[in-house]
Protein backbone atom coordinates (compact mmCIF):
# COMPACT_ATOMS: atom_id res chain seq x y z
CA UNK A 1 0.00 0.00 0.00
CA UNK A 2 2.42 2.27 1.08
CA UNK A 3 4.10 1.83 -2.92
CA UNK A 4 0.85 3.12 -4.85
CA UNK A 5 0.82 5.83 -2.05
CA UNK A 6 4.07 7.41 -3.39
CA UNK A 7 2.96 7.18 -6.75
CA UNK A 8 -0.05 8.63 -6.00
CA UNK A 9 2.07 11.71 -4.39
CA UNK A 10 4.45 12.14 -7.22
CA UNK A 11 1.56 11.89 -9.47
CA UNK A 12 -0.22 14.77 -7.29
CA UNK A 13 3.06 16.45 -6.68
CA UNK A 14 3.82 16.15 -10.87
CA UNK A 15 0.28 18.09 -11.82
CA UNK A 16 0.35 20.31 -8.74
CA UNK A 17 3.85 21.72 -9.68
CA UNK A 18 3.23 22.53 -13.27
CA UNK A 19 -0.27 24.54 -12.13
CA UNK A 20 2.18 26.25 -9.71
CA UNK A 21 4.47 27.30 -12.46
CA UNK A 22 1.47 28.18 -14.28
CA UNK A 23 0.33 30.21 -11.57
CA UNK A 24 3.71 31.89 -10.77
CA UNK A 25 4.24 32.47 -15.04
CA UNK A 26 7.22 30.13 -14.82
CA UNK A 27 5.67 28.08 -16.97
CA UNK A 28 3.67 28.35 -20.11
CA UNK A 29 0.57 26.52 -20.13
CA UNK A 30 0.70 25.53 -23.43
CA UNK A 31 4.43 24.60 -23.54
CA UNK A 32 5.94 21.89 -26.29
CA UNK A 33 7.80 19.73 -23.79
CA UNK A 34 4.62 18.95 -21.56
CA UNK A 35 2.85 15.91 -23.14
CA UNK A 36 -0.25 17.24 -25.02
CA UNK A 37 -2.90 15.15 -23.23
CA UNK A 38 -1.31 17.44 -19.91
CA UNK A 39 -1.24 20.59 -21.48
CA UNK A 40 -3.89 22.81 -20.12
CA UNK A 41 -5.73 25.09 -22.59
CA UNK A 42 -5.41 28.21 -22.05
CA UNK A 43 -9.23 29.46 -22.36
CA UNK A 44 -9.84 26.30 -19.95
CA UNK A 45 -7.66 25.08 -17.27
CA UNK A 46 -4.87 27.86 -17.58
CA UNK A 47 -7.79 30.08 -17.03
CA UNK A 48 -9.03 28.59 -13.65
CA UNK A 49 -5.51 28.85 -12.19
CA UNK A 50 -5.77 32.79 -11.67
CA UNK A 51 -9.52 32.52 -10.52
CA UNK A 52 -9.87 33.68 -6.77
CA UNK A 53 -11.01 30.32 -5.70
CA UNK A 54 -7.60 28.77 -6.99
CA UNK A 55 -6.13 30.56 -3.96
CA UNK A 56 -8.44 29.50 -1.20
CA UNK A 57 -5.64 29.81 1.73
CA UNK A 58 -4.26 32.89 -0.04
CA UNK A 59 -1.41 31.08 -1.80
CA UNK A 60 -2.10 28.96 -4.71
CA UNK A 61 -3.97 25.91 -4.04
CA UNK A 62 -1.26 23.68 -6.29
CA UNK A 63 1.63 25.41 -4.06
CA UNK A 64 -0.38 23.81 -1.04
CA UNK A 65 -0.73 20.82 -3.15
CA UNK A 66 2.94 20.55 -3.51
CA UNK A 67 3.77 20.36 0.13
CA UNK A 68 1.15 17.85 0.88
CA UNK A 69 2.28 15.72 -1.36
CA UNK A 70 5.98 16.27 -0.87
CA UNK A 71 4.80 15.52 2.92
CA UNK A 72 3.54 12.31 1.68
CA UNK A 73 6.59 11.24 -0.31
CA UNK A 74 8.89 12.12 2.35
CA UNK A 75 6.87 10.56 5.72
CA UNK A 76 5.80 7.20 3.86
CA UNK A 77 9.57 5.93 3.18
CA UNK A 78 10.32 7.13 6.58
CA UNK A 79 7.75 4.86 8.35
CA UNK A 80 5.59 7.85 9.97
CA UNK A 81 2.56 6.20 9.41
CA UNK A 82 3.33 3.68 11.62
CA UNK A 83 3.28 5.93 14.20
CA UNK A 84 -0.42 6.36 14.98
CA UNK A 85 -0.77 10.48 16.60
CA UNK A 86 1.72 11.41 12.81
CA UNK A 87 -1.11 9.18 10.70
CA UNK A 88 -3.85 10.61 12.39
CA UNK A 89 -2.54 14.58 11.17
CA UNK A 90 -1.83 13.09 7.47
CA UNK A 91 -5.38 11.40 7.85
CA UNK A 92 -6.54 15.07 8.78
CA UNK A 93 -4.99 16.80 5.90
CA UNK A 94 -6.34 14.34 3.24
CA UNK A 95 -9.47 14.98 4.56
CA UNK A 96 -8.80 18.28 3.94
CA UNK A 97 -7.98 17.92 0.25
CA UNK A 98 -11.15 16.12 -0.29
CA UNK A 99 -13.07 18.74 1.60
CA UNK A 100 -11.63 21.06 -1.05
CA UNK A 101 -11.49 18.89 -3.99
CA UNK A 102 -15.81 19.15 -3.56
CA UNK A 103 -15.45 22.67 -3.69
CA UNK A 104 -12.97 22.88 -6.06
CA UNK A 105 -14.84 20.07 -8.55
CA UNK A 106 -18.11 22.13 -7.68
CA UNK A 107 -16.82 25.36 -8.91
CA UNK A 108 -15.01 23.98 -12.08
CA UNK A 109 -18.81 22.50 -12.74
CA UNK A 110 -20.83 24.71 -11.80
CA UNK A 111 -19.49 28.36 -11.14
CA UNK A 112 -16.55 28.52 -13.57
CA UNK A 113 -18.07 25.81 -16.28
CA UNK A 114 -14.47 24.65 -17.14
CA UNK A 115 -13.94 21.06 -17.35
CA UNK A 116 -10.32 20.76 -16.73
CA UNK A 117 -9.12 16.82 -17.28
CA UNK A 118 -5.92 17.46 -14.64
CA UNK A 119 -7.88 19.40 -12.09
CA UNK A 120 -10.25 16.41 -11.74
CA UNK A 121 -7.22 13.88 -12.17
CA UNK A 122 -5.78 15.71 -9.08
CA UNK A 123 -8.47 15.74 -7.22
CA UNK A 124 -9.11 12.19 -7.99
CA UNK A 125 -5.73 11.30 -6.68
CA UNK A 126 -6.06 13.02 -3.09
CA UNK A 127 -9.67 11.03 -2.63
CA UNK A 128 -7.80 7.81 -3.14
CA UNK A 129 -4.96 8.81 -0.89
CA UNK A 130 -7.93 9.43 1.69
CA UNK A 131 -8.87 6.19 1.45
CA UNK A 132 -5.89 4.57 1.19
CA UNK A 133 -4.45 6.63 4.36
CA UNK A 134 -8.29 5.80 6.42
CA UNK A 135 -7.09 1.88 5.67
CA UNK A 136 -4.43 2.13 6.76
CA UNK A 137 -5.54 3.75 10.00
CA UNK A 138 -7.72 0.85 10.62
CA UNK A 139 -5.02 -2.16 10.38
Amino acid sequence: MDAVLIVLSMAGLTVSTYFTGVAYRWIHPDARWIPAFCQMGKQTCASIVFTPRARVFGLPNSLLGQIYYLALSIGIPLGLLAEPSVLILYVCASLLTVVLAVYLSYSLLVITRVPCKLCFTSHGINVVIFILLLLNYHE
